[in-house]
């Protein structure tokens, strides 16, 4: 498929935060752009703003007739969209070009030096922080993100069709559709047993992604493929070391094969946090980027949003917005805030997300949420499943220790909260809950 001859890019859920980073790459390089999505949000407003056109009625009514002209026109949907669409089985049986929005991030990957990150957790930030060094260093890169990155305020960074930095999703597999040139994989926890069945299946997955990898593919140090290798205080081929906190900075230094370079400082909370940071320095480095210009760029990352985004910020009250949806994420979150606040009382807000995540890792998120001082639990965000018999959040709350301990609605969730005397409020979960952070931060700001 040659893309360049393609006129025009129609969308089918353009609001989600990978399919939204490809439509701004298609109209900034002079395609025309439209597209469906099933509510309005932050990210439709934004899109609409760049004159992409965007309705949220699942009828071919309101398809622009430019866009029923199947020669000149691709469709990119996303796996989330159901498969009794309207939209997309208009254009099925009309013999569109019908792609999911992996195939289309392959195609233009494809003729670009690609480094890609993946792994099951890491790979947003990581992603993020590679994107950026290479815009500071001025490479003619676009990076495809999938958070929304605070230095750009954008899930994309617009820099050129030579090098592409790409988030490597192993979610259906999607990992599996690109060309990467230079890659990481920074975990293989297990993850989207709904779609992988058993834990071996996802590391097959990622086995098969390595031998994609044409040049330099970098491991977590202890990961069970064979690449060159990165970590913090180990025998890593790139390793952190003599790592300390300073004025709310981690400052290391870092051995790579060739040399030592001293006092990098990155203002983003948690060791998993300079862990990320190392392996976005390792491949930057191995592109060909300095050292010190890669330090520089460290230096003012801001980080990505809902990753540890601090709402509020004061010696007596903090709120942090997190994306965290998997024990193991929880628990750096929780290691992050303990080591921050040793002394403070946490209160967790938490929204599970999905049913098949909550029922296979039952037991881990309990005894990962059993660590707050408080907790309120929100109802399972359901996102593509239906429920499934017995499992539920008051289910999940009983496993839980934690003595402070409540279920809650989405409409008495702010009042729960005012009542916790806790100083440190962290809001985590991948579902809508980031929706609620905004009017928990007005409550919190006008009750104190």
């Amino acid at each position: 498929m040659n893309l360049n001859s393609i006129h025009n890019v129609y969308f089918i859920g353009i609001g989600g935060i990978g399919m939204s980073a490809i439509a701004i790459y298609f109209k900034s390089n002079g395609k025309h752009v439209a597209g469906y999505d099933k509510t309005p949000s932050e990210i439709t407003n934004n899109l609409q703003k760049m004159a992409i056109k965007i309705h949220f009625e699942d009828t071919v009514n309101l398809i622009d007739t430019v866009f029923k002209d199947p020669k000149n026109t691709i469709v990119v949907y996303t796996p989330a969209v159901p498969k009794n669409h309207v939209e997309l089985n208009y254009f099925i049986a009309n013999n569109f070009t019908v792609l999911k929005r992996s195939e289309v991030l392959g195609e233009i990957t494809k003729n670009t030096n690609c480094l890609a990150v993946a792994g099951t957790h890491g790979k947003t930030t990581t992603s993020t922080i590679l994107g950026h060094i290479l815009k500071e260093a001025n490479t003619n890169a676009t990076s495809f993100l999938g958070g929304i990155s605070e230095n750009y305020n954008s899930n994309i960074i617009l820099g050129g069709n030579e090098v592409s930095v790409v988030e490597a999703d192993e979610f259906d597999r999607s990992f599996l559709k690109l060309s990467p040139d230079i890659a990481c994989i920074t975990s293989m926890d297990a993850d989207h047993l709904d779609v992988y069945g058993e834990q071996l299946e996802l590391e097959k997955s990622f086995q098969e992604f390595a031998s994609k990898v044409s040049g330099k593919l970098f491991v977590r140090k202890g990961l069970p493929i064979k690449g060159q290798t990165y970590g913090i205080e180990e025998n890593a081929d790139y390793n952190a070391y003599n790592i300390r906190i300073e004025n709310g900075a981690y400052i290391f230094d870092v051995k790579t094969p060739v040399e030592i370079f001293e006092n990098i400082k990155i203002y983003l909370p948690g060791k998993h946090n300079v862990l990320n940071a190392v392996a976005a320095l390792a491949m930057a480095n191995h592109f060909g980027i300095s050292i010190e210009v890669i330090a520089k760029a460290l230096l003012n990352f801001k980080g990505v949003k809902r990753r540890f985004t601090y709402k509020i910020n004061t010696e007596d009250l903090v709120l942090i917005d997190d994306y965290a949806h998997h024990p193991i994420e929880i628990d750096a979150v929780v290691d992050s805030v303990k080591e921050m606040y040793p002394e403070k009382k946490v209160l967790g807000v938490f929204q599970p997300h999905l049913y098949s995540r909550t029922r296979d890792f039952a037991s881990d998120f309990a005894k990962s949420l059993s660590r707050f001082d408080e907790l309120i639990l929100l109802d399972i965000y359901p996102a593509r499943e239906l429920p499934i018999e017995g499992i539920s959040s008051a289910w999940l709350l009983k496993k839980i220790s934690c003595k402070k301990k409540q279920l809650s609605s989405t409409e008495n969730l702010i009042a729960n909260v005012l009542k916790s005397k806790a100083q440190i409020i962290v809001v985590i979960g991948a579902g809508d809950i980031g929706l609620q952070v905004e009017n928990i931060k007005k409550s919190l700001i006008v009750e104190n």
